[in-house]
């Protein structure tokens, strides 16, 4: 199971609920839930069916600047056989 928490300022408006779930309803085996009053998004998928950068991607079209809560799962990071330079 993989869990994502995000917080994104304003989630908590009813429209801006619909959206979400007019563009996550279809992809398989995701689940969410919507905290409003905290406005925290809470993902869980059975396996990676969707990359960091396209769930980004979803809130960043809704006008919404998305902030991951917690790690990172690694299934969720990029999938370039690149490693990142460490000094």
């Amino acid at each position: 199971m993989i869990e994502l928490e995000i917080y994104a300022a304003g989630v908590r408006n009813l429209e801006k609920i619909l959206a979400l779930d007019l563009e996550f309803e279809g992809v398989a085996g995701l689940r969410y839930k919507v905290d409003s009053n905290h406005d925290i998004v809470y993902l869980e998928m059975e396996e990676a069916t969707l990359s960091l950068q396209e769930v980004r991607a979803v809130f960043r079209k809704l006008d919404l600047e998305p902030r991951i809560v917690g790690a990172i799962p690694a299934e969720l990071t990029s999938r370039s056989k690149t490693q990142p330079l460490r000094f």
